[in-house]
């Protein structure tokens, strides 16, 4: 009785493991590095949209929109006196940070980075600024300050009527 030689089992070799091993290495890295930590697209692109957000009138309520029930000028975000004057608010779930650059002014931006999409994560002292690389845009007008964006934060437009401020 001859016995055949047993076959060694064979598997990938080893150049193959580690092409495969460096091939899932970069596609995390790649992943990480090009998506940001928020999760909501629902920010409107509004690139046709210049946008110059609404201004309070005078302090003095003419009672004019007073009514709770009055839905119709948009989303109600806030309040006016919940906007810090030189800083703003960020509203996630909408995707707009307010601001209010000197007493009284009101604008809104998407709160989507234009660099990679990140959420913006404070406003103060006229800036808001983006925690993923740092890019800083102008609470007045959504401008660049610091990169590595190049691109401004796009305008919102938003109404204030009184005390309230409303998405539209």
């Amino acid at each position: 009785m001859t016995s055949a030689s047993p076959q060694p089992a064979t598997g990938p070799g080893r150049r193959t493991v580690v092409v495969a091993a460096g091939a899932a290495g970069l596609a995390a890295a790649l992943t990480a590095c090009g998506s940001g930590d928020n999760s909501s697209d629902t920010g409107n692109s509004g690139s046709g949209s210049s946008g110059t957000a609404g201004t309070t009138g005078s302090t003095g309520s003419t009672g004019a929109s007073q009514n709770s029930g009055g839905s119709a000028g948009g989303t109600a975000l806030a309040k006016t006196s919940d906007i810090p004057e030189g800083g703003g608010k960020i509203f996630k779930d909408q995707g707009v940070v307010v601001t209010q650059p000197t007493a009284g002014t009101f604008k809104a931006f998407s709160s989507k980075c234009t660099h990679q999409g990140c959420a913006v994560g404070s406003v103060a002292n006229g800036v808001i600024v983006c925690p993923c690389h740092q890019s800083h845009f102008s609470a007045v007008d959504g401008s660049v300050k610091q990169g590595p964006a190049t691109q401004p934060l796009p305008a919102q437009k938003i109404t204030v009527s009184g005390e309230d401020i409303k998405l539209a």
